[in-house]
């Protein structure tokens, strides 16, 4: 996945900036800086000087302004839905009545908890083990994070065929280093926490909060001790563990299964095998679960309810979530306006929806031509890249071709909308338009167990900006947001293109081939592929790759984590150099124009640095540093231009130049 990925700033506004026949932004580079020393700065250092984080961010670049004019286009057209007087069931007045449900504050301010009363009553009733079990299993239909979550996937060793997945959840901070760090600053953030929980509580009617929320904070800490690690859930060989159930039984002996399923509404005879992502973590859950006292647990799931539900709950508790979810652990100064809580409450929800208006009003065709392009030129630098690779053996490399040749593409849109006819969204019920829109979810994907695998499926919305590979299905998918100016403008010049979109394609690709997608054969089966000695020089080039990255300190006392980041640093990496062999490969030996000053090959590298301006609160840096699997975007562009000659040449680095890497010391994987 790309992620932190997308448009080029233009002094804080979404606006199409000036500069269009080279694509570069002159506006934002920092002569005072040698592009020698410090690249990252040159290219948008003016940028990064003039340009605040809004109070209500927890960053700010070139990602989420892209992103921002995409909410503002789906807020238009909600706004609107919402006025329309659509015809009922149909796709405006539902995703019209949703969004008016969401802004309707008079309406949640007067209901309470009135709407969730039901639930609550639900979880006051638990009385046993078996009925804990079995709430835990009704939770998956309303997507409430428990201590493990049930979801249907590709089974990644057949990829024909699905395969229902349990995987760790539970925890009501962002990662088990929460809750079990030494460092004063997370001690901080725990104290801040438990007093949240509490305040929650006492919202809710519960008595004598605070000794409530200590029993919620001992379950959550001891949920994290059990945790795997992010690390550790990146490695797809051990988080593919399929068991069938009497396995599962073994696994889990104090656990009700039968009464699980049944809460989650699924027929005992649909799941006869699982994958079981994390099989310590369920080891140690069942004993948990059986020994915690079931009052300890109803406390638990009131607070997990709540917690999940208080954006879309009365003003006190939208208050108490952003406090400690948005300013404690990122810094954010202010809540965002409601409208763009709406949007994104509406996306969240019944994206798809949203997604066929949005396609209809801003999808260009001309753009998906373009990119169809760039895509076709990618692949064949790609597999000229495979062919030059002079420590790969050629067993390997004709396996590497083969994988390369089954990709899937997919570019702007499903070729095939999900059916949402039955779902019921009625103004006026916010929180029953989310439990409904939640269990339709739910109820999809049950659906496709025992069904053929549908390759025309998509993870991500066309209003989203973003792309992203899945192994299982090995495919590239670029939503249509990402395909429009300013990140990507037909007008502009190829040099930049190449750089900024073109690296992007080349990212996605790549990530079939980083430390894990390599794992994957061309039809997606999690499967040995690789001869043992070219197995072990791409570990050392990882390796090598990564001792980069950990010496970097982004923040007093956290380095970046490489094996966390090792995927997507492979990509950033693999992908440039991709994305400059087909712009060289585009010229047909022809040489490139001068525009504005700079070549076609420092246009190149321009583009790539463009869309990676972005500031950090240092409560997010920290939480990212934790939690995200890509680097600081600051290194994501000089870590990675470094490696690459092209770039030295382009600028003239030398020996002495501190964005200089001694050509033994630069990385190749791809």
């Amino acid at each position: 996945m790309l992620s932190a990925c997308g448009a080029q700033p233009n002094g804080g506004s979404g606006a199409a900036p000036p500069s269009l026949r080279s694509g570069v932004y002159l506006q934002n580079i920092d002569r005072g800086v040698r592009p020698q020393d410090d690249f990252y700065r040159y290219v948008n250092g003016q940028w990064l000087a003039r340009t605040p984080i809004p109070a209500d961010r927890s960053n700010y670049g070139a990602f989420t302004i892209l992103e921002e004019a995409a909410r503002d286009d789906v807020h238009a057209i909600l706004e609107q839905a919402a006025l329309a007087q659509a015809p009922a069931d149909s796709d405006r007045q539902k995703v019209g009545d949703f969004y008016a449900s969401f802004m309707d504050e008079a309406a949640i301010e007067s209901q309470g908890l009135a709407p969730l009363q039901p639930e609550l009553d639900r979880i006051d009733a638990i009385a046993s083990a078996r009925d804990v079990a079995r709430y835990i299993g009704r939770g998956q239909r309303m997507f409430v994070p428990h201590p493990f979550a049930f979801y249907v996937g590709i089974d990644e060793k057949n990829s024909s065929e699905y395969i229902g997945s349990l995987y760790q959840t539970g925890l009501g901070m962002p990662d088990r280093d929460y809750y079990l760090s030494k460092d004063p600053r997370q001690s901080d953030v725990r104290h801040k926490y438990r007093a949240y929980v509490g305040d929650l509580l006492a919202l809710s009617g519960v008595p004598d909060a605070e000794a409530a929320a200590a029993g919620v904070l001992a379950i959550e800490t001891a949920l994290a001790q059990a945790h795997w690690t992010r690390v550790q859930n990146r490695d797809a060989r051990k988080t593919y563990n399929r068991l069938d159930r009497a396995a599962l039984k073994k696994l889990m002996p104090e656990f009700d299964w039968s009464a699980f399923f049944a809460g989650a509404g699924i027929e005992e005879g649909k799941i006869s095998a699982l994958n079981v992502a994390q099989p310590s973590y369920f080891q140690a859950l069942a004993p948990l679960i059986a020994h915690t006292p079931v009052a300890h647990w109803r406390v638990y799931f009131r607070y997990m309810l709540l917690n999940a539900q208080a954006p879309a709950l009365p003003a006190r508790f939208v208050q108490l979530h952003f406090d400690f979810h948005r300013r404690t652990i990122s810094g954010i100064e202010e809540i965002e306006p409601r409208w763009k809580r709406g949007v994104d409450t509406v996306n969240a929800a019944i994206g798809d929806l949203v997604g066929k208006l949005y396609v209809e009003r801003h999808f260009k065709p001309e753009a998906k031509h373009r990119v169809d392009q760039l895509v076709g030129h990618l692949m064949d630098a790609f597999a000229q890249g495979i062919d030059a690779l002079e420590w790969m053996t050629p067993e390997t490399r004709k396996r590497a071709h083969a994988k390369l040749a089954q990709f899937s593409i997919k570019m702007g849109y499903p070729e095939k909308w999900r059916d949402w006819s039955a779902l019921q969204v009625h103004r006026g019920d916010l929180i029953g338009n989310e439990a409904r829109a939640a269990a339709a979810v739910f109820e999809r994907n049950l659906a496709k167990l025992g069904g053929p695998v549908d390759r025309t499926e998509w993870y991500m919305t066309p209003q989203t900006v973003n792309a992203y590979y899945n192994p299982p299905a090995n495919e590239i998918a670029f939503p249509a947001a990402i395909l429009q100016p300013p990140f990507f403008t037909v007008a502009a010049d190829d040099a930049v293109n190449y750089g900024a979109i073109g690296a992007v394609i080349g990212h996605e690709i790549s990530h079939g081939f980083d430390d894990q997608g390599r794992r994957y054969d061309g039809a997606g089966n999690l499967t040995d592929w690789w001869r043992q000695q070219d197995d072990e020089e791409f570990s050392r080039r990882a390796r090598q790759l990564g001792a980069q990255y950990a010496a970097i300190t982004p923040v007093p006392g956290m380095s970046i984590n490489a094996e966390l980041t090792m995927g997507e640093n492979i990509a950033d990496l693999a992908g440039l150099a991709m994305a400059y062999r087909a712009y060289r490969m585009s010229l047909n030996g022809k040489p490139a124009p001068v525009i504005d000053g700079f070549t076609g090959d420092q246009r190149f590298f321009i583009g790539w640095a463009q869309g990676w301006a972005r500031k950090y609160r240092d409560d997010e840096l920290r939480k990212r540093l934790l939690t995200d699997p890509h680097s600081p975007s600051e290194y994501r562009t000089n870590v990675v231009v470094a490696n690459l000659p092209a770039f030295q040449s382009a600028f003239d680095v030398k020996p002495g130049d501190q964005m200089y890497l001694a050509p033994g010391r630069q990385v190749r994987i791809w």
